[in-house]
């Protein structure tokens, strides 16, 4: 594919990314395209190794996540874009970050196997708040007298984290208690949603000036 071909390949992806609202992968990309001007995958990894270079120095970056590619403002400028909006992120309660917490690092697990660990019952708006913003799914029933619910993080849980993979969940050894492991998971949570605020409403704003 000669370079001019390649740009053109380029402007595509940009304007998808921006328009898509959501992270996309390699295979989304590429059915963009019609077959005959279908990029190989080697080429559309290339094209975004390219954008993501173009971003350098600029107030927002392309990222992958375990969805895809995605466009973001950048974490560092989250104090000042985070001013844009009057109405503060919502902050997540102790026992509902340090429940995710159990959730990510001993997956799949049960509500009983939360219980034990936290010492007190899980409130049933806690799973039912992750359930409704799909950081959590029911992956199965554990094997045991009542069958109960088993538990485990999605990809969405990683997107909003800036994850690729569990494995980039800083290991256990890191970590010394729970409480450490709620407040990581809760600065990190603010960020991102307000940064996630920022880029839904960015986008709302491009939609309503088509």
């Amino acid at each position: 594919m000669d370079e001019e071909s390649i740009d053109q390949v380029q402007r595509i992806v940009e304007g998808a990314l921006m328009a898509a609202g959501k992270p996309l992968s390699v295979d989304q990309l590429q059915a963009l395209f019609d077959e005959h001007e279908q990029p190989t995958r080697t080429v559309l990894e290339h094209v975004l190794s390219l954008i993501e270079h173009a971003c350098e120095g600029r107030g927002f970056e392309l990222r992958k996540v375990a969805s895809g590619w995605r466009f973001q403002v950048r974490e560092s400028l989250s104090p000042w874009v985070s001013r844009l909006w009057e109405e503060k992120p919502q902050r997540y309660s102790r026992a509902l970050l340090e429940t995710l917490a159990l959730i990510a690092y001993r997956q799949p697990v049960t509500r009983g196997e939360i219980e034990e660990v936290r010492g007190v019952t899980v409130n049933t708006n806690i799973i039912r708040t992750l359930l409704d913003r799909e950081w959590i799914r029911v992956v199965g029933q554990r094997d045991v007298p009542g069958r109960p619910s088993m538990y485990a993080t999605t990809k969405q849980f990683l997107d909003y984290f800036n994850l690729q993979s569990l494995d980039e969940l800083p290991s256990l050894a890191e970590v010394r208690d729970l409480e450490t492991i709620s407040r990581e998971v809760e600065d990190r949570l603010q960020e991102e949603l307000a940064l996630d605020e920022s880029n839904g409403n960015s986008q709302e704003d491009a939609e309503t000036n088509e």
